[in-house]
């Protein structure tokens, strides 16, 4: 019931702000869609392949990413330093481990949504994927890892302005690197061994693969996978230490 109770609570803010959500997810894909798919991308291309076709898997992982990440953190943060309400969770009988993952998924059913958008934005742009139903596990396995990083982010959070920190040394270098907007190999080797490292790296090259009609890579599945189970037991473990100080 805790997993339910937190998704329900997503389901909640998302109906009564849905046009304020809607309306922000599309801003940055459109942008970058007009930007660099218009301007940049009529001058290259990628390996005979169109540039849009390359950036809009890209932009779906980082839109996924970024929307799963700080709907879960912003909001939890919120909770937890000014309405105080978190607490309310803590002395509940509410499994905490099925409220983190609860609010997981409910942050990974945002990610989606954003991402959904942004295949919607591209449709214009005469953009052309191959999509099929592990195309959207990668969405949500992303979502899931950013958006238990976004409960992790929360509740290590000392003010509300460290969450806006979180996302600046964090969400923002990989929102660039990590394979979404240009390819890695156009990078120095030593360094492109540490983005390989990163989950958004993963979910990039493996939306892009599959929107190519490629077979999807198990290891890279197993990967976000990883992630979102360690993020987990790290934000039930810390909530554990905040309770009993």
């Amino acid at each position: 019931m805790g997993i339910v109770t937190a998704i329900w609570e997503k389901w909640v803010e998302f109906k009564y702000e849905w046009l304020k959500i809607t309306a922000a997810a599309m801003v940055s894909p459109l942008l970058y869609m007009i930007a660099l798919g218009w301007g940049l991308g009529s001058m290259t291309s990628m390996d005979n392949i169109r540039y849009i076709d390359f950036l809009v898997p890209g932009l779906i992982a980082m839109s996924t990413m970024n929307n799963s990440f700080s709907s879960v953190a912003t909001a939890l943060n919120t909770q937890r330093i000014f309405e105080h309400s978190f607490e309310q969770i803590i002395i509940s009988p509410t499994s905490l481990g099925q409220y983190v993952i609860g609010q997981s998924i409910g942050g990974s059913l945002r990610g989606i949504y954003s991402g959904i958008l942004v295949l919607l934005i591209a449709l214009p742009f005469g953009v052309s994927l191959k999509l099929s139903p592990i195309f959207f596990l990668v969405m949500f396995l992303n979502g899931l890892a950013f958006g238990a990083l976004g409960v992790l982010a929360a509740i290590l959070s000392v003010t509300h302005s460290d969450v806006g920190r979180f996302s600046t040394f964090i969400i923002a270098p990989m929102t660039f690197l990590c394979n979404t907007l240009f390819p890695l190999d156009k990078i120095p080797r030593v360094i492109q061994v540490l983005i390989q490292l990163l989950p958004l790296t993963h979910a990039s090259s493996q939306l892009r693969s599959i929107s190519y009609g490629q077979p999807a890579s198990l290891f890279s599945i197993l990967v976000l996978t990883a992630y979102s189970v360690v993020f987990i037991l790290l934000s039930v473990f810390f909530i554990n230490k905040r309770k009993n100080l």
